[in-house]
């Protein structure tokens, strides 16, 4: 099947009634976005960075990237692949260089979307007809035709699936306590198998599975880092671990392919046993969407590492990121924090049973009184 032709939108009189026609539109839920570019973008990253602004995320990506270039194009095409998002209206397209529109077209060609250039002008502006010259294109100038199109014939006040609502991730103040996140930051050390690795499905022998989330908590925790970070990768990583109960040094181990699509499971390795060997996952529903999307971002930003999910170097931003989704592991009692009020620990249980450990090895050197 061949890609829909753009739609060029021409609004000669820059009539408010397109703007509100397209804004009107926009409902991430249903897959409708409406990209309205801020009087600052001046760059493809910039484009790039309303793009995901648009789709409910922090416009900024962490961590360091090579060449200290952001992959957010990249970011925004795996979230587009993933959720899936159908179609992309942008306004104020006369202003756009040929170069950005040339990238709006290169995210159409990528992912299918049905994209349509509004622009308020009597005449196409000679930078987008050289960009647009390249693909087939329809002309409209009816408002009501336009609209049509803006929503595919669906009202923007249509129900979101349960759950998906635009409410801000810290506007209830609730955490998410989920014992799942307890070995986030384990010490333990799994190795990545060099040669090629079909684990089979998991069997919990030294520790027991992970409680899944209910539905209505499953939803939260998916809403929630939906809207924690536009890095595909950690918001994969996250959602990994509430199934898992991997740590990061084993969330390591997992590469594009580690992830099957079809049989929905996530594969993690353990080379050296510390838990439960190489394994595949079950992925619930949920968590699937997280991991299309970072199998898509491996495939087209294959410069910036191997791993499917977080690498070791990730450790500082994976935790912002689940601090600022609202998601924790259980704390300790009151009489047992070692840091402030309020504030997260990550690893106190790792840190009292190595002082257990370490109580018991004392013992056992201990001198003999006979």
């Amino acid at each position: 099947m061949g890609l829909p032709p753009v739609m060029l939108v021409m609004d000669p009189r820059d009539d408010a009634a397109h703007t509100h026609a397209a804004l009107a539109a926009h409902h991430p839920p249903t897959g409708r976005i409406t990209l309205h570019p801020g009087p600052g973008t001046t760059s493809e990253t910039g484009l790039a960075h309303d793009l995901l602004a648009a789709l409910g995320k922090p416009p900024l990506l962490p961590g360091r990237f090579p060449a200290g270039r952001q992959p957010a194009w990249e970011a925004a095409t795996a979230w587009i692949s993933a959720l899936p998002v159908t179609r992309l209206t942008v306004l104020r397209a006369h202003r756009l260089p040929a170069g950005r529109a040339e990238r709006l077209l290169r995210l159409r060609a990528l992912t299918g979307i049905h994209l349509a250039l509004v622009c308020h002008r009597p005449h196409i502006p000679a930078a987008l007809h050289q960009a647009i010259s390249t693909v087939e294109y329809t002309v409209v100038t009816d408002v009501a035709a336009a609209c049509r199109h803006y929503d595919d014939g669906r009202s923007s006040s249509a129900s979101a699936p349960a759950g998906e609502t635009a409410v801000p991730v810290r506007a209830s103040g609730r955490w998410i306590t989920s014992p799942a996140l307890d070995r986030l930051i384990s010490y333990d050390s799994p190795a990545s198998c060099a040669a090629s690795c079909t684990p089979p499905p998991i069997v919990w022998r030294h520790r027991p599975p992970p409680v899944p989330l209910t539905p209505r908590t499953a939803r939260e925790a998916a809403r929630r880092l939906a809207g924690a970070t536009a890095h595909p990768r950690l918001a994969a990583a996250l959602a990994a671990t509430l199934f898992t109960g991997a740590s990061l040094q084993q969330l390591a181990t997992a590469r594009p392919h580690d992830y099957d699509d079809t049989a929905t499971t996530l594969a993690l390795h353990d080379r050296a046993r510390y838990t439960d060997g190489c394994a595949a996952y079950p992925a619930p529903a949920w968590a699937r969407i997280f991991l299309q999307a970072a199998v898509c971002f491996a495939r087209l930003a294959p410069g910036q590492d191997q791993q499917l999910l977080a690498a070791p170097g990730d450790r500082t931003h994976l935790l912002s990121i689940a601090e600022t989704a609202r998601l924790r592991p259980p704390q300790p009692p009151a009489d047992g924090r070692k840091g402030p009020s309020g504030r997260v620990e990550w690893d106190w249980r790792e840190q009292r049973e190595a002082s257990r450990y370490d109580g018991m090895l004392t013992a056992r050197k201990r001198p003999s009184r006979l």
